[in-house]
């Protein structure tokens, strides 16, 4: 199988609802309080996508998901193509608006069922400290679609002024950027492989997370 690494950073922004922050561990030389998940962040950004780190305290609970990708919600399409994973819930007849790419759709149908996953589990999106992403090229392209993937990624994650606090407008494919999704200012570490074959035909996009329950 052929990998091409693209992207590797790590971890997170503090949680809104999370595992608990602490003091940066990165500035001192020891580890995170027990329970706790923190994150270290690029300088100088107000809204960075991923954080350059992060440190996990002992006995803090966490939870792994296996490997999600989307779910084939547009019957009107024909079976096992890529366009049988458009969300119908988000695109209404599994029709795309002006630049949003099959890749950003399916991405956004994966993420919205690791929210499913992680709200089963007791969890949300805020809770998610890492992530790994594998993307297939679409039909027809040289490269997988990084850039459709992280339109569709900002609407569930890294999407608030870290010094204001306010949600950051994301854009839908080319349309005036909005309100994402999900306002959440964590930021997973995240790693991004292009990959030649996913294990379901017509799947472009494969999402793995894992979260710490918040702290009691």
């Amino acid at each position: 199988m052929k990998r091409t690494f693209l992207a590797i950073a790590a971890v997170l922004v503090s949680f809104t609802a999370g595992a608990g922050t602490a003091a940066g561990w990165w500035d001192k030389p020891r580890p995170p309080r027990p329970g706790t998940v923190v994150p270290a962040l690029p300088a100088g950004q107000a809204n960075p996508m991923i954080a350059t780190g992060v440190g996990i305290g002992a006995n803090t609970p966490l939870y792994k998901t296996s490997g999600i990708g989307p779910t084939a919600l547009n019957t009107s399409a024909p079976a096992g193509s890529e366009a049988s994973y458009i969300d119908t819930v988000i695109f209404p007849g599994g029709t795309l608006p002006a630049g949003v790419t099959i890749t950003e759709a399916q991405g956004i149908n994966a993420l919205r069922r690791i929210g499913e996953n992680l709200q089963a589990a007791g969890l949300s999106f805020a809770d998610v400290y890492t992530m790994r992403v594998f993307l297939q090229n679409p039909g027809g392209a040289a490269a997988a679609d990084f850039a459709g993937w992280n339109r569709a990624y900002r609407q569930y994650f890294a999407n608030t002024d870290l010094t204001t606090g306010k949600y950051v407008p994301v854009p839908l494919g080319t349309a005036v950027p909005a309100k994402p999704f999900v306002v959440n200012k964590s930021r997973p570490s995240r790693f991004a492989l292009e990959i030649e074959n996913l294990p379901v035909a017509g799947w472009l996009v494969e999402v793995e997370v894992d979260a710490a329950y918040p702290k009691h």
